[in-house]
């Protein structure tokens, strides 16, 4: 099927582009707001050939996988989103509202940051690609596998030099996605990221007497001090400053007074209490990962790995593993690499042993469907990308979700145990070697994958009967 006769049939389905009140995407899913989610078959939906999967919450999320994504959503809005038409409807308004009442705010919270990272994605991947490589590079060199010449430096440079034309700046681009989410002005949200790590708060520290000489990263404040964890909070008081200042403020001085007095309430709440707060509970929380990573216990590792891979899935499945990138990036900065990402990848390879042991005994039964469903995701899963595997083969099938779980705690497990690091973070698979932090880390991320493969293959074929299998007909 096309991705135009895609994008129709699920339109059709979703009640035509009248019913579409918005549409975005993610890597993997389209994500829409509906006005009357009586007019969706959401059943129908599901069996379009090329939909993997529908996840429910305040919008309806579809699972075509990869790329398509993308694709189907560049054809909608050259196609469609100039026709959908705004929802006024207050019996709507009141069910979402509603809606949203009965999730935890926990769960609200994950989804707020998920949001606010989701379009970041990409130059995360490319950033942390770039970096990895350049790492790569660097520790060949040192181990002379690689020579010491003109042109290796400054393709290193190179690759470095587009990483951290990002990273760098991450709170800055942090701070635009948050003012877009809370309702602030984008470009004060930009500068409330900004702030967070220019060298003057290191001096007004000083000057406080916050700033711990003989141990900066103990320093009540300092530059950086509560990372992205500072900058969401900050932005999300901003609008409300921004708000207040701009319901009092004469209109004809609006656009000079407004984003100067809100800029100036919020530097001063940014310095006297939202980067020590921040900072205090990204110093606890890397504190905690510290103690588990570095844990002179093997039962401690090996307990703490296990129980964080094998989980990992149930947050994928609810959309709120974008949530940990906060925790990424807290651990990059004040630990020099990020322990956690690795561990939670393998519950990716897990799906991927889940997969190939129901593919086998698919191909036993001439279950055809599901060969088919199988062969066109394993590649995404190798590569990291777990979501068509989960909404296309182990979640309809239920037990398999679990047993990929479970196989994929094995190699989280190994993981914890030799203490592997990443440069940094992005997608979960093969492809992530080159962002761990030297040779031995990547041998061994490389061991883990292999080790949840198995895992992940041999629990499920322990648990899933022929049975099980043959009764799956996409229906």
């Amino acid at each position: 099927m096309s991705n135009q006769k895609l994008l129709n049939e699920i339109i059709r389905l979703l009640g035509t582009n009248s019913n579409i009140a918005s549409a975005t995407n993610c890597m993997t899913r389209l994500r829409v707001k509906v006005k009357n989610e009586e007019l969706v078959d959401k059943d129908a939906i599901k069996k379009i050939d090329g939909v993997m999967g529908l996840v429910e919450d305040e919008t309806i999320q579809i699972v075509v996988g990869p790329g398509k994504a993308g694709k189907l959503m560049e054809l909608y809005n050259e196609l469609y989103a100039d026709n959908a038409t705004p929802t006024n409807n207050w019996e709507e308004n009141k069910s979402k509202i509603k809606g949203n009442q009965k999730q935890s705010k926990f769960k609200q919270s994950l989804r707020v940051i998920g949001e606010i990272f989701i379009p970041l994605l990409p130059a995360i991947i490319a950033a942390g690609l770039f970096n990895g490589f350049a790492g790569l590079i660097t520790n060949l060199q040192k181990t002379e596998i690689l020579a010491d010449t003109a042109l290796l430096n400054n393709i290193r440079l190179m690759l470095s030099l587009m990483g951290g034309a990002f990273l760098s700046y991450f709170t800055v681009f942090v701070g635009i996605n948050s003012a877009k989410k809370f309702g602030a002005t984008e470009a004060l949200g930009g500068m409330i990221g900004a702030m967070t790590v220019m060298g003057q708060i290191n001096d007004i520290s000083m000057n406080l007497g916050l700033y711990n000489v003989e141990s900066p990263l103990n320093s009540t404040l300092r530059s950086g001090k509560g990372g992205v964890i500072g900058v969401i909070l900050g932005v999300w008081i901003l609008a409300k400053v921004e708000k207040a200042v701009r319901k009092r403020m004469p209109d004809v001085l609006d656009l000079i007074l407004t984003p100067v007095i809100s800029l100036i309430i919020m530097s001063i709440a940014l310095i006297a209490v939202i980067m020590p707060l921040s900072g205090f509970f990204s110093d606890g929380l890397v504190a905690v990962l510290e103690a588990l990573v570095n844990s002179s216990s093997p039962v401690v590792s090996v307990i703490s790995g296990y129980v964080l891979a094998a989980l990992f899935l149930p947050m994928v499945l609810l959309g709120l593993h974008h949530g940990l990138i906060p925790i990424y990036f807290v651990q990059l900065e004040q630990m020099g690499g990020v322990t956690l990402f690795p561990v939670l990848a393998m519950a990716g390879a897990g799906q991927v042993g889940a997969a190939i042991a129901i593919y086998l005994k698919a191909k036993a039964t001439e279950n055809h469907y599901l060969k088919r469903i199988i062969s066109g995701a394993l590649p995404a899963g190798f590569l990291g990308i777990g979501e068509p595997l989960i909404y296309g083969v182990t979640l309809p099938m239920g037990k398999p979700f679990i047993t990929a779980g479970l196989g994929a705690g094995f190699g989280g497990a190994y993981i914890m145990l030799t203490h592997v690091i990443a440069n940094s973070w992005g997608p979960s698979g093969i492809t992530a070697i080159p962002l761990m932090s030297d040779p031995n880390s990547m041998l061994n991320y490389f061991i883990g994958l292999v080790i949840s493969y198995i895992g992940g293959f041999g629990m499920t074929l322990l648990f899933i009967s022929k049975d099980d299998v043959a009764s799956v007909d996409g229906n």
